[in-house]
């Protein structure tokens, strides 16, 4: 069955990678295989596109989207922090071009039923890969009320995350909390409801999205990604990476920021001591949003924001 995800700026991505054909290119993050699609038309024939995704089910449907160019295309079932090692097992030691598209997919949402959207009475589980790892279960129902505020204050900006945390611990201390509608309703509980009224989303979503984050490591994961990316280049590749969440934006800002400028040393240094030199052009000078109408067409885009460097 074919994905119904829809790509999130797709012409703007395919622009900032300069696909073109002969080119290697690695999508880190497969999901629905619509960019993926998009990327092995532009470098066909001779071209090679390296896919990756920590989620199995998206590897197998790529394979089934890719499958008429499969001289042309490698399906790997990994994190893609483990690029390096990726890249090292297919012989090739440097690409053209590495795109990542932080979000979760439909099918992740919709069908998976790991426990990624509070729409849906599911397992609380929102492993990328469920067979690694602590699910979020583990974490609702093991975690201090103090670790889980601090999740919910600085991975989800979550005001009221103390005491969701103390209502969490409460309730669990009567049942285990193993669904996502067990977790929805303490949540919506614990919000005042003038609240609830001003926020554009579900009162459940930074929550949510808080404990995604920590059961993936998505943050420490991405910084630990860059770093490898910008390495694996060739001079004059690009990098592309689309967020949706204000804290990894903020990440892949800053170190595109800080490989642009080279030099660590504090401004009062007279002389560079750190002999660090710039790798990066920035390409994206204002972060680039999806349009009104993209928008319109597809309401998952509307947090969407993409940066894109060049290395030098």
């Amino acid at each position: 069955m074919a994905s119904r995800h829809v790509s999130v700026m797709s012409d703007e991505a395919l622009g900032y990678l300069n696909c073109a054909p002969g080119k290697c290119v690695v999508d880190c993050t497969l999901g629905g295989a619509g960019h993926a699609m998009d990327i092995i038309e532009k470098i066909l024939p001779d071209g090679l596109l390296i896919g990756i995704d920590q989620d199995a089910d998206a590897v197998k449907r790529a394979g089934r989207m890719l499958a008429p160019w499969t001289e042309n295309v490698r399906l790997i079932h990994d994190n893609f922090v483990n690029l390096p090692k990726i890249l090292l097992q297919l012989s090739i030691d440097s690409v053209d071009a590495v795109f990542a598209d932080l979000g979760l997919s439909f099918d992740q949402i919709e069908v998976s039923g790991r426990g990624f959207s509070f729409r849906k009475d599911e397992p609380l589980d929102m492993r990328m890969n469920p067979e690694t790892g602590q699910s979020a279960s583990d974490i609702v129902n093991t975690l201090e009320a103090r670790g889980l505020a601090r999740i919910f204050k600085e991975l989800g900006e979550e005001q009221w995350a103390g005491r969701i945390a103390n209502k969490i611990v409460e309730r669990r201390s009567v049942k285990s909390i193993e669904t996502t509608g067990q977790l929805s309703d303490i949540v919506r509980t614990c919000i005042p409801r003038k609240d609830a009224a001003r926020r554009k989303t579900d009162p459940a979503t930074k929550v949510f999205m808080a404990l995604r984050i920590a059961v993936n490591r998505e943050l420490e994961v991405l910084d630990a990604f860059l770093d490898h990316a910008v390495n694996l280049l060739e001079p004059g590749g690009r990098l592309c990476v689309i967020s949706f969440h204000s804290l990894e934006d903020r990440i892949v800002k800053q170190r595109f920021v800080s490989y642009a400028r080279g030099c660590q040393c504090p401004p009062d240094f007279p002389v560079c001591n750190c002999g660090k030199t710039p790798q990066l052009k920035i390409l994206s000078k204002k972060v680039c949003r999806p349009s009104e109408q993209e928008i319109a067409r597809n309401p998952m885009s509307r947090s969407a924001r993409m940066r894109a460097a060049e290395k030098l």
